[in-house]
């Protein structure tokens, strides 16, 4: 796995640059008074960054017992950075403080954490995010599985293989701005090479168009911003497709770290013994894949924010 350099970052830990890309941020979206926002929220941007990079620090040498915790709040430090280059008056209500998504009440018995859910708020840290840097909308009330979430993540796929027997994700070759997706994924998806295109493009949201077929792939080329619905695999250093029509699809992989944090350092928090028991006896299949989600958050969830800082400040 990747290890996430910290130094990445040092281009915020000073003023002087971090005002400037703050003011490039705002001009490029029009908004008013740029240089008095930038000088601003120069201070708050560095400080989130500077509490996330202390949480995740303190996560890597945590017993995993409390390690949910510190991740969770890490990112969500991380994130509030990300928020300031789109919206320099953040937060302008205590609505937008909440962690907008909410979990169902757990039952003692068999409780399963792949199995278990999240609900999605009106108002929160989860919808402000997903509208605000992720152009999502009307996710109020809409629920989504651990397990599903999981699936979702490309650093995952072999432990999933091996649990289920079937892949999660198909891996795609790049050449530049092409994208080649395999033909066998048709199979997967149960749809016809045009059917398949049109589900994949209206899932990119602009950020890819048709190319040509081949004999045995698909070929794209990158035009958007983003790689959706592909998912970038830091262990492997390739992009994959998620082989599912869920929701989580459409999905940013900060949602999906954020979430899967977000459950898991409640659990951690609220529901002592069932983690307690969890991390002592490894009953089943929850505790390896929370354990190598933890694992690979703790780089990758940095790596996905600088990789957003970066978008922003080439915007």
């Amino acid at each position: 796995m990747h290890t996430f350099q910290w130094n990445s970052f040092s281009y915020f830990f000073s003023a002087h640059s971090t005002q400037f890309f703050l003011k490039n941020c705002y001009r490029k979206r029009g908004i008013e008074l740029a240089d008095q926002k930038a000088y601003e929220n120069c201070y708050p941007f560095i400080y989130y960054i500077e509490h996330g990079k202390i949480y995740y620090e303190q996560a890597k040498i945590a017993p995993l017992i409390i390690k949910p915790i510190l991740l969770f709040y890490g990112l969500v430090h991380l994130i509030k950075a990300c928020i300031l280059t789109v919206d320099p008056n953040y937060p302008e209500t205590t609505s937008v403080l909440a962690h907008g998504v909410s979990t169902r009440k757990r039952k003692k018995q068999q409780y399963s954490f792949v199995l278990d859910e999240v609900k999605f708020q009106k108002t929160g840290l989860f919808p402000f995010v997903a509208e605000k840097l992720f152009h999502m909308k009307h996710l109020e009330g809409d629920k989504i599985s651990m397990g599903s979430l999981l699936k979702q993540v490309p650093e995952l796929s072999d432990l999933v293989l091996q649990f289920e027997g079937k892949p999660s994700f198909a891996e795609v070759n790049q050449n530049g701005e092409e994208f080649s997706i395999p033909k066998h994924v048709l199979d997967v998806f149960h749809m016809t090479e045009n059917r398949f295109i049109d589900f994949f493009l209206s899932k990119s949201m602009e950020n890819f168009s048709h190319q040509r077929s081949e004999d045995q792939s698909l070929i794209f080329n990158k035009k958007g911003s983003d790689y959706l619905p592909l998912k970038y695999d830091l262990s492997n250093k390739s992009f994959a497709l998620p082989l599912t029509k869920g929701i989580g699809l459409q999905f940013h992989e900060l949602i999906i770290h954020y979430l899967l944090l977000y459950n898991l350092s409640m659990i951690a928090r609220y529901e002592t013994e069932w983690w307690s028991e969890l991390v002592k006896t490894m009953p089943n299949q929850d505790y390896p894949l929370i354990d190598n989600f933890l694992y690979i958050t703790t780089e990758k969830g940095p790596y996905l924010v600088h990789h957003f800082l970066d978008k922003a400040a080439s915007k």
